[in-house]
């Protein structure tokens, strides 16, 4: 067993008063010394935390004591260390923001549930449609094998893109997954919403799939991109493989960076070589900026960056 626990988890509810609840919920986390990210709002609670056994357990019998969240479910990783550095509790209109004027609500209309069981069958299924719910970032680290990678950057694109290339998929049952759960709620029923005839999603996500012995994470390629200090988890566990390309030479990486430009900040799959041969920066723009992180924590001269920069160019 190792020292750390990291808890996921989410779950729709009504929560009355919730920007209060955001308060008291951030002073226990904080009494008992857990840390993480947690997203409350009118619609529910979505949260990642981590702490030792004790207080993982503490958090844990918290939540379940209170009557509407008293059948929440927390999946469970163990860790080495804590993912995470801070404790952060904040409230928000929506745990899930699929940009929309008229927002769905899980628990009226959602897509069926599916087990890792049935998700699997689904995925070998010809006349079935695998949408991975993710944004891009996501997708490319990792994803279900055939599933379609939508061309978005957040979440809330999802819908606009779905209707761009609906006649692509309209009449063939459509399935979705995302990391833990909480986005396929949401999206899943949109798409009922849309008219879809047979909409299905992963329950629990990615990270139930991954835990289910029989499965074990089969038809799974890559790693799982998580938004803590880990980056990224395995899910196969039965072989894996990595479908990343390293963003300047293609190369098979698993390693994000974030563009050293901070205005920028672009999630990149990057070698360690190429992170200092390129000085963390996507562009010439980048790698050119005054604010460019890698540049001052390197504490590099402006010459110094001419002159990588036009090395870099010089053999092109």
């Amino acid at each position: 067993m190792k020292d750390i626990r990291v808890l996921l988890y989410y779950k729709y509810v009504p929560i009355e008063n919730a920007e209060q609840y955001t308060k008291t919920h951030l002073e226990f986390c904080k009494k008992i010394g857990l840390k993480g990210r947690i997203l409350i709002a009118n619609e529910g609670i979505n949260g990642t935390v981590a702490g030792d056994y004790e207080t993982t357990q503490k958090y844990m019998d918290y939540v379940h004591s209170d009557e509407r969240f008293k059948d929440l479910w927390f999946k469970i990783d163990e860790e080495d260390k804590n993912p995470f550095e801070k404790m952060f509790v904040r409230y928000r209109k929506e745990i899930v923001h699929l940009g929309l004027e008229d927002d769905v609500d899980p628990l009226v209309l959602t897509g069926k549930y599916l087990n890792p069981q049935e998700f699997k069958e689904a995925i070998l299924d010809e006349n079935t449609v695998v949408i991975d719910a993710r944004n891009d970032y996501e997708f490319d680290l990792g994803h279900f094998r055939g599933s379609i990678r939508p061309d978005i950057r957040n979440f809330r694109e999802l819908p606009n893109w779905i209707r761009e290339n609906k006649e692509k998929f309209k009449d063939k049952r459509v399935v979705t997954y995302c990391t833990g759960g909480v986005r396929c709620e949401k999206f899943s029923g949109w798409l009922v919403r849309e008219g879809f005839k047979d909409v299905g999603q992963l329950h629990g996500g990615i990270t139930t799939y991954s835990k289910d012995p029989e499965v074990a994470g089969e038809l799974w390629d890559g790693s799982m991109y998580v938004f803590d200090g880990r980056i990224s988890v395995p899910i196969n566990k039965k072989s894996h493989t990595i479908v990343g390309k390293d963003y300047f030479d293609n190369s098979p990486c698993e390693r994000y960076v974030n563009c050293g430009e901070p205005t920028c900040n672009k999630r990149m799959l990057v070698s360690e070589e190429n992170e200092h041969k390129y000085l963390r920066g996507c562009s010439d723009f980048c790698r050119k900026s005054i604010r460019n992180r890698y540049v001052i924590e390197n504490n590099l001269s402006r010459e110094e960056v001419e002159a990588r920069i036009n090395a870099l160019n010089d053999n092109k």
